[in-house]
């Protein structure tokens, strides 16, 4: 049996370890370029310089102190909070990590009092897209863009979230 998956809080050395396994894991997958990579940790870098624990959440997760996943929950105003930069590496897959680090990130906007949650993701991130329909996310829009060195179709999801009160 494989040792458990931790999450655990952001430390020094996530950023760029997130940012150096997306953009390496998206390159062999999807074919992106290093822009990806760049905006992966523009990203990860504006959450550490802006972070607000008040509001504001990372989860990294962790087999034997390797880091096999993470997300990011950025605030965007009082009522409603952005899923950012979910991963999961592929030695972790299948496991039920992404669906679980994205209930992290709903459990603690409800608990926050935020009212909605959206996020961004592209229609290739088939796992991904899975996970978000699963946890009750609607898709409000697409566009076609050329991104990361190949054409895309970007998604905007959000979830409505019941007041806490």
């Amino acid at each position: 049996m494989k040792p458990p998956i931790v999450l655990r809080s952001l430390q020094v050395g996530d950023i760029g370890w997130v940012a150096h396994r997306q953009g390496i894991l998206y390159a062999q997958e999807y074919g992106w370029d290093g822009t990806f990579e760049a905006l992966v940790a523009e990203i990860a870098a504006q959450f550490v310089k802006n972070f607000d624990a008040e509001w504001e959440n990372a989860w990294i997760a962790e087999r034997e102190g390797q880091v096999v996943g993470s997300v990011f929950l950025v605030k965007v105003s009082e009522q409603e909070a952005k899923l950012r930069l979910l991963y999961v590496e592929p030695v972790a897959r299948g496991a039920g990590l992404g669906r679980r680090l994205t209930d992290e990130c709903i459990a603690f906007a409800k608990e926050k009092g935020y009212s909605k949650l959206t996020l961004w993701t592209n229609d290739i991130l088939h796992a991904a897209r899975r996970i978000y329909q699963e946890a009750g996310f609607v898709l409000m829009s697409e566009e076609r863009h050329h991104s990361f060195g190949v054409d895309l179709v970007g998604q905007y999801w959000a979830l409505d979230l019941p007041a806490s009160h």
